[in-house]
């Protein structure tokens, strides 16, 4: 399933949301500037690489991304759903949110990653974390979602909540497997477990850090 849009409005301007759309694109746009090798010493210095691990790669990793579609997945999927994390939290909390959801992420895949030679790159671990963080504020929001049947593409609308459990088992079983079956595969994947840990990361801390003022009275008028 691929959301195309969601259907919970939005109450003000995502400027965060945008703004980490717009860094994420000019980092990828230098990336692809770069040659081959001066590209793989770039990745290799600034990606999560857990054998050689360091703290600032916790950020850094977050905005470097593998090719055209990681990079336009991730921000198609921050965008229909980081507005209204944004607009709950407001925006530097929403930016602190984002962060720490993707540093979550990278320990996790970390500390339970199959080969600690190869760097983690993307922002899909923080963006695991917004995702968290809607399914428990909105679960009844409708996703409208592209599916595949057989041969053939169509659209539906789910509850929110439907769509991103079934994408977390997927995450989960996913990672899982590639435990499973890391002594037979080589090179690199997906890293499954960095999306389970920020989504739980996020689910957490959405009630922690707490809404702002104004989202609050708005939800009490809803009901």
């Amino acid at each position: 399933m691929f959301p195309i849009r969601d259907t919970q409005p939005s109450y003000s301007t995502p400027m965060v949301t945008i703004a980490l759309i717009l860094v994420n694109a000019l980092v990828f746009f230098y990336e692809i500037s770069l040659d081959a090798w001066t590209r793989n010493d770039f990745i290799a210095a600034y990606g999560l690489v857990p054998e050689h691990f360091t703290a600032a790669n916790l950020i850094t990793s977050m905005f470097l991304h593998g090719g055209w579609m990681h990079m336009l997945g991730n921000m198609w999927f921050l965008w229909i759903f980081g507005d209204n994390i944004e607009d709950i939290l407001g925006h530097a909390k929403f930016l602190v949110f984002y962060l720490v959801c993707g540093v979550a992420a990278g320990l996790t895949q970390v500390f339970l990653t199959t080969d600690p030679r190869i760097p983690t790159v993307g922002a899909s671990g923080a963006i695991a974390g917004v995702m968290g963080a809607y399914m428990l504020k909105f679960p009844h929001s409708r996703v409208l979602t592209l599916v595949t049947i057989i041969f053939f593409f169509t659209t539906v609308e789910v509850p929110a909540w439907v769509m991103l459990i079934y994408w977390f088992v997927i995450q989960f079983t996913s990672g899982v497997g590639a435990i499973a079956s890391s002594h037979v595969t080589q090179g690199g994947g997906v890293a499954f477990f960095a999306h389970v840990g920020g989504f739980v990361a996020g689910a957490l801390l959405i009630n922690a850090m707490g809404p702002r003022r104004v989202y609050s009275r708005r939800r009490d008028l809803r009901w």
